[in-house]
């Protein structure tokens, strides 16, 4: 029973960081600008990635949580827990105080260069001991996730 339990939990992992590609264009949206993405340059502040500016609003935008609280079901909690608790990677509450909007998105979306670049996450890694996959989130998926995020957070 326990390796029957063991192979499906690690079925449900491998299958939820699939190479699924989005081919949304988030350009189109007022939430953020986009420059090329160029990994030779590293800001601290926003890390590596297309994302420059991520305009927030006053307030949480409900439906942009619930979307991205759908995409966390599925992509995000396998390996991260919504509490300050570590479970394959660290734990979401408070991360919104602790790293700008820019810097989630393009950690979202381009984790690979910004862990090769990104102090921190550097850091991270050696107490993790596991890299983030790319899940191939569009820029869409990612904008709802930093929504659910804020809402995790207490954002209302």
């Amino acid at each position: 029973m326990y390796k029957l339990a063991m192979f499906i939990t690690a079925l449900i992992m491998v299958t939820s960081c699939g190479n699924k590609k989005n081919s949304d264009d988030f350009s189109k949206s007022d939430e953020t600008s986009k420059t090329p993405i160029d990994p030779t340059t590293y800001d601290p502040n926003r890390g590596i990635g297309k994302f420059t500016t991520v305009d927030l609003g006053d307030k949480l935008n409900e439906s942009l949580a619930a979307e991205g609280e759908k995409i966390q079901s599925v992509k995000c909690a396998a390996c991260h827990k919504l509490t300050d608790e570590k479970l394959v990677g660290p734990g979401w509450k408070g991360v919104i105080s602790r790293y700008k909007p820019e810097w989630i998105m393009n950690f979202i979306t381009n984790p690979d260069p910004m862990i090769d670049k990104d102090p921190k996450l550097q850091a991270l890694l050696e107490i993790c001991l596991v890299r983030m996959p790319n899940q191939s989130l569009s820029d869409t998926d990612a904008r709802n996730l930093l929504e659910y995020m804020r809402k995790n957070d207490g954002i209302k």
